[in-house]
């Protein structure tokens, strides 16, 4: 045996110890392993048993569309020759994950890939420390930065006998984690070079992404014939790159939430958002989104639910302006309730909001072709007439008449 290897060995043994000491004894290990090894084990001792066989698998299809529409896809796909040859070359497992530490993504050479499978080390597998223990993935996610977790640091014995080195991705365009990349081999392979190397390996795969991002692409404003457009004021319209899109009601509250919220929702988010307090199960919010994901070319992405093209909505026109000080514009964009009718409480909340910054805006400002415009849209609201009357004073001006006219026959009526 080199002395390397004796190095290796007895690091392997202590860090066994100390596992064994910790999980069996419950003694005090404070002096045998790294204090971020310590405090993983104690959070994983609440939520996972030490003999937990193998990691569980996230659902496939949601798995795959999250994959399809990130921008970890199209930097692999520029890189995967370089990480494929690294990974044969030291008969590692490679894997590439989300922000949730779901693996998106492996590569393994001969050995390793065997080993991997056997413990599900595969896409869809979820490696957070919650469903698995400690381990370089979540610890890389956790921390931010390059983590290593060497033998029996690893909470479960499944991967007592790998060493892994993980680092974590980040998007160029905003500078947000996105996951991680994590090489995995067996412990006597492990080399000081390990981290180095998978902190490399994240900067290779960085430099390939695309100059964008799914929560930032949702947020920009693009023609109506690319992308989403969504008409949500009044009435509702959805159309993809131009063409009308075809959607019952759960479905257009469904999309109308997803851009309200650009950085995405989690399956309880949304569920609490759209159905309340209704007793509607979680299986059919994801058969609705199911539908979705199909009718917008499958550039809906999950964990979070998030769209990935495009979107423009008249909504965030009626925001921008608003936030711009162009109250004319800003009413005129404003075309009534968001979703009138729904019985989403996001929604509904939503709709609240937007009713009264538009009525604040005019009541601030009430320029008189806003404010008739406005009348069409809420014709008993006198006191945004009376407010626009005394603005104008004495002066004259060719909408009075229309003005006087709708607070007249709003008083007749009531």
């Amino acid at each position: 045996m080199s002395v390397d290897r004796q190095e290796l060995h007895s690091r392997r043994l202590d860090a066994v110890r100390a596992w064994t000491a910790f999980v069996e004894q419950g003694d005090r290990v404070e002096q045998l392993v790294r204090p971020e090894i310590l405090h993983s084990w104690l959070r994983s001792g609440s939520s996972v048993r030490p003999d937990v066989s193998e990691a569980p698998l996230a659902d496939e299809a949601d798995t795959a569309a999250y994959w399809a529409g990130s921008p970890l896809q199209a930097a692999i796909e520029r890189v995967e020759d370089e990480l494929r040859r690294t990974a044969d070359d030291g008969d590692l497992v490679l894997a590439v994950t989300d922000p949730e530490t779901r693996i998106l993504w492996t590569y393994g050479g001969r050995v390793m890939r065997r080993k991997a499978e056997a413990v599900n080390f595969v896409a869809g597998g979820k490696w957070d420390e919650a469903s698995v223990g400690t381990n370089a993935l979540d610890l890389a996610l956790r921390t931010g930065g390059p983590s290593m977790v060497f033998s029996a640091e690893h909470f479960a014995p499944i991967v007592h006998n790998w060493v892994c080195w993980a680092a974590p991705l980040h998007d160029p365009a905003t500078g947000d984690q996105i996951g991680v990349i994590d090489l995995s081999t067996t412990w006597d392979r492990s080399h000081p070079i390990g981290l180095a190397t998978a902190r490399m390996m994240a900067r290779l795969i960085e430099s390939a992404m695309p100059q964008w991002s799914p929560g930032r692409e949702a947020r920009l404003t693009v023609p109506d014939d690319c992308g989403l457009s969504l008409r949500l004021l009044g009435s509702a319209e959805v159309r993809l790159d131009g063409e009308r899109v075809l959607l019952n009601r759960r479905q257009t509250e469904i999309l109308a939430l997803l851009t309200l919220h650009p950085d995405g929702l989690t399956l309880e988010q949304l569920h609490a958002l759209l159905y309340g307090d209704q007793a509607v199960t979680l299986s059919t919010l994801k058969a609705e989104v199911s539908h979705l994901r199909h009718a917008v070319g499958g550039q809906l992405a999950s964990r979070p639910y998030r769209l990935t093209l495009p979107v423009q909505t008249d909504v965030e026109t009626v925001v921008r302006l608003l936030r711009q000080g162009r109250v004319r514009e800003a009413v005129a964009a404003y075309g009534g309730d968001l979703l009138p009718g729904t019985d989403s409480p996001g929604l509904g909340e939503y709709a609240d909001y937007l009713a009264v910054a538009v009525r604040e805006a005019l009541m601030a400002d009430p320029v008189p072709s806003a404010v008739v415009r406005y009348t069409e849209l809420a014709p008993y609201d006198t006191e945004v007439v009376e407010r626009c009357l005394t603005a104008l004073g004495e002066a004259q001006h060719p909408l009075r008449p229309l003005l006087k006219g709708r607070l007249a026959a709003a008083s007749s009526s009531r």
